[in-house]
Protein backbone atom coordinates (compact mmCIF):
# COMPACT_ATOMS: atom_id res chain seq x y z
CA UNK A 1 0.00 0.00 0.00
CA UNK A 2 1.14 3.13 -1.01
CA UNK A 3 2.07 5.94 1.84
CA UNK A 4 0.12 8.70 2.63
CA UNK A 5 2.20 11.37 1.76
CA UNK A 6 3.10 9.56 -1.84
CA UNK A 7 -0.86 9.28 -2.39
CA UNK A 8 -1.45 12.76 -1.72
CA UNK A 9 1.73 13.84 -4.24
CA UNK A 10 0.19 11.71 -6.58
CA UNK A 11 -3.22 12.68 -5.88
CA UNK A 12 -2.23 16.77 -6.05
CA UNK A 13 -0.46 15.89 -9.19
CA UNK A 14 -3.43 14.49 -10.65
CA UNK A 15 -6.02 17.23 -9.60
CA UNK A 16 -4.43 20.41 -11.72
CA UNK A 17 -5.80 21.36 -14.99
CA UNK A 18 -6.97 24.30 -16.92
CA UNK A 19 -10.30 24.72 -18.43
CA UNK A 20 -11.19 27.83 -20.73
CA UNK A 21 -14.74 27.48 -22.54
CA UNK A 22 -13.30 28.97 -25.89
CA UNK A 23 -10.23 26.74 -25.93
CA UNK A 24 -11.20 23.18 -24.42
CA UNK A 25 -9.18 21.53 -21.82
CA UNK A 26 -5.46 21.45 -21.45
CA UNK A 27 -3.59 19.71 -18.83
CA UNK A 28 -0.99 21.84 -16.52
CA UNK A 29 2.15 19.60 -14.64
CA UNK A 30 2.56 21.24 -11.03
CA UNK A 31 1.08 21.06 -7.38
CA UNK A 32 -0.71 24.72 -7.14
CA UNK A 33 -1.82 24.86 -11.11
CA UNK A 34 -5.19 26.43 -11.49
CA UNK A 35 -8.50 25.47 -12.78
CA UNK A 36 -10.05 28.65 -14.74
CA UNK A 37 -13.14 29.35 -15.97
CA UNK A 38 -14.25 32.49 -18.05
CA UNK A 39 -17.45 34.58 -17.92
CA UNK A 40 -19.39 37.16 -19.23
CA UNK A 41 -22.55 38.34 -16.61
CA UNK A 42 -25.57 39.99 -18.87
CA UNK A 43 -28.23 41.93 -17.64
CA UNK A 44 -30.36 38.60 -18.31
CA UNK A 45 -28.29 36.40 -16.40
CA UNK A 46 -29.13 38.91 -13.72
CA UNK A 47 -32.71 38.98 -14.06
CA UNK A 48 -32.84 35.16 -13.76
CA UNK A 49 -30.44 35.35 -10.55
CA UNK A 50 -32.74 37.31 -9.23
CA UNK A 51 -35.86 35.68 -9.71
CA UNK A 52 -34.03 32.39 -8.01
CA UNK A 53 -32.77 34.07 -5.17
CA UNK A 54 -35.13 36.81 -4.59
CA UNK A 55 -32.60 39.20 -4.55
CA UNK A 56 -34.40 42.53 -5.55
CA UNK A 57 -31.10 45.32 -4.86
CA UNK A 58 -31.77 48.08 -7.15
CA UNK A 59 -28.03 48.45 -7.73
CA UNK A 60 -28.43 45.76 -10.09
CA UNK A 61 -31.35 46.88 -12.46
CA UNK A 62 -31.59 50.45 -11.54
CA UNK A 63 -28.56 52.39 -13.40
CA UNK A 64 -29.28 55.72 -11.49
CA UNK A 65 -29.55 53.98 -8.11
CA UNK A 66 -26.35 52.47 -8.91
CA UNK A 67 -24.32 56.00 -9.71
CA UNK A 68 -26.15 57.60 -6.47
CA UNK A 69 -24.28 55.18 -4.56
CA UNK A 70 -21.42 55.35 -6.35
CA UNK A 71 -20.83 52.89 -8.94
CA UNK A 72 -19.97 53.31 -12.80
CA UNK A 73 -22.89 51.15 -13.51
CA UNK A 74 -25.42 48.71 -12.35
CA UNK A 75 -23.72 45.51 -10.57
CA UNK A 76 -23.65 41.69 -11.09
CA UNK A 77 -24.86 40.20 -7.60
CA UNK A 78 -21.58 38.97 -5.46
CA UNK A 79 -23.07 35.86 -4.97
CA UNK A 80 -23.81 35.39 -8.71
CA UNK A 81 -19.99 35.77 -9.71
CA UNK A 82 -18.76 33.41 -6.76
CA UNK A 83 -21.03 30.58 -8.28
CA UNK A 84 -18.18 30.36 -10.81
CA UNK A 85 -16.03 28.87 -8.42
CA UNK A 86 -18.32 25.81 -7.52
CA UNK A 87 -18.78 25.17 -11.58
CA UNK A 88 -15.47 24.87 -12.23
CA UNK A 89 -14.86 21.89 -9.57
CA UNK A 90 -18.24 20.30 -10.74
CA UNK A 91 -17.04 20.63 -14.21
CA UNK A 92 -13.55 19.08 -13.43
CA UNK A 93 -14.93 16.61 -10.93
CA UNK A 94 -18.89 15.53 -11.24
CA UNK A 95 -20.48 14.99 -8.04
CA UNK A 96 -18.08 16.76 -6.11
CA UNK A 97 -19.61 17.90 -2.85
CA UNK A 98 -19.14 21.66 -1.86
CA UNK A 99 -18.83 21.67 1.76
CA UNK A 100 -17.33 25.72 2.63
CA UNK A 101 -16.84 28.84 1.08
CA UNK A 102 -15.28 32.27 2.55
CA UNK A 103 -15.92 35.28 0.15
CA UNK A 104 -13.94 39.04 0.55
CA UNK A 105 -15.56 40.85 -2.38
CA UNK A 106 -12.71 43.16 -3.67
CA UNK A 107 -14.23 45.39 -6.85
CA UNK A 108 -17.57 45.95 -8.30
CA UNK A 109 -18.06 43.63 -11.23
CA UNK A 110 -20.61 45.36 -14.18
CA UNK A 111 -22.84 44.03 -16.19
CA UNK A 112 -20.95 42.75 -19.51
CA UNK A 113 -17.09 42.63 -17.79
CA UNK A 114 -15.45 39.26 -18.25
CA UNK A 115 -14.49 37.85 -15.68
CA UNK A 116 -12.05 34.92 -14.99
CA UNK A 117 -12.51 32.61 -12.09
CA UNK A 118 -9.58 30.53 -10.80
CA UNK A 119 -9.85 27.74 -8.35
CA UNK A 120 -6.16 26.66 -6.97
CA UNK A 121 -5.91 23.04 -5.12
CA UNK A 122 -4.20 23.90 -1.67
CA UNK A 123 -4.69 20.64 0.09
CA UNK A 124 -5.64 17.54 -0.63
CA UNK A 125 -6.38 14.89 2.03
CA UNK A 126 -7.68 11.32 1.59
CA UNK A 127 -10.58 10.32 3.73
CA UNK A 128 -11.47 6.21 3.36
CA UNK A 129 -12.67 6.34 -0.07
CA UNK A 130 -13.32 9.81 -1.21
CA UNK A 131 -10.55 13.22 -0.63
CA UNK A 132 -11.19 16.33 0.94
CA UNK A 133 -9.64 19.34 -1.13
CA UNK A 134 -9.27 22.97 -0.47
CA UNK A 135 -8.91 25.55 -3.05
CA UNK A 136 -8.21 28.83 -2.97
CA UNK A 137 -10.55 30.62 -4.97
CA UNK A 138 -10.11 34.41 -6.69
CA UNK A 139 -11.97 36.09 -9.89
CA UNK A 140 -10.42 38.62 -11.99
CA UNK A 141 -11.86 40.96 -14.12
CA UNK A 142 -9.02 43.43 -16.49
CA UNK A 143 -6.68 40.70 -16.37
CA UNK A 144 -5.07 41.64 -13.08
CA UNK A 145 -7.88 42.98 -10.94
CA UNK A 146 -8.92 40.93 -8.24
CA UNK A 147 -12.78 41.07 -7.67
CA UNK A 148 -13.45 38.21 -5.27
CA UNK A 149 -11.07 36.00 -2.97
CA UNK A 150 -11.22 33.61 -0.28
CA UNK A 151 -11.16 29.47 0.00
CA UNK A 152 -13.64 26.99 -0.34
CA UNK A 153 -13.24 23.02 0.49
CA UNK A 154 -15.11 20.26 -1.53
CA UNK A 155 -15.32 16.61 -0.95
CA UNK A 156 -14.51 14.47 -4.24
CA UNK A 157 -15.38 10.94 -5.11
CA UNK A 158 -12.59 10.77 -7.26
CA UNK A 159 -9.05 12.43 -8.11
CA UNK A 160 -9.52 11.66 -11.74
CA UNK A 161 -10.97 14.35 -13.69
CA UNK A 162 -13.69 13.71 -16.25
CA UNK A 163 -13.57 11.06 -18.76
CA UNK A 164 -11.60 13.61 -21.44
CA UNK A 165 -9.55 15.56 -18.85
CA UNK A 166 -7.57 12.92 -16.56
CA UNK A 167 -4.10 13.73 -16.40
CA UNK A 168 -1.45 10.59 -16.05
CA UNK A 169 1.13 10.93 -13.68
Amino acid sequence: MLSHRILQKMLTTRLVSSFSPSFGFSSLSACGDKLKQERVFSSSDVLEYSKVSLDSNPLHFDLECAQKAGFEDRLVPGMLVASLFPRIIASHFPGAVYVSQSLHFKLPVYIGEEIIGEVQATNIRAMKNKYLAKFKTKCFKHGDHLVIDGEATAILSTLAMEQGKSITI
